[in-house]
């Protein structure tokens, strides 16, 4: 397992140490999501009239809508690989089935061609057998 990491991260305009598996840039990022959160709804006049222990709350729930969202949407782009993946196995082994169908079809063509030759050879063989024996008689 990797080693665990520690990293000093501001959130708020206070410094935390955040801890874990993950490195530095990763603690850095989730840091700087939150402090864009606060920032995007310090922008607004009702929120700062909240409490802050409303505040605080208004900020988990829309920072976990976030994660529901994304999740959502990843469950739909797994589900649309997942049909793609399926759509693409269909197309293999139908393109593998149509090889096999060329393959017989340039076999027959090939066997169809050799009757013919030999059938063209027949026929000049009959001709001239004709013309030997219409010479003969």
């Amino acid at each position: 397992m990797d080693t665990r990491t520690d990293a000093e991260v501001l959130i708020g305009g206070k410094v935390y140490t955040l801890s874990g598996y993950e490195g530095e840039e990763y603690f850095q990022k989730v840091a700087s999501y939150i402090n864009n959160k606060m920032a995007e709804y310090n922008k607004i006049d009702s929120f700062k009239k909240l409490s802050l222990d409303y505040q605080n709350v208004l900020l988990q729930i829309n920072i976990a809508d976030d994660y529901f969202k994304s999740k959502k949407q990843i469950d739909l782009l797994e589900e649309e690989i997942k049909a793609k993946e399926k759509e693409l196995y269909d197309l293999k082994h139908e393109l593998i089935s149509y090889q096999i169908k060329i393959e017989n079809m340039e076999k027959n063509v090939k066997n169809l061609n050799a009757d013919l030759n030999e059938n063209a050879k027949k026929i000049i063989r009959l001709e001239t057998e004709l013309k030997e024996s219409k010479k003969n008689s």
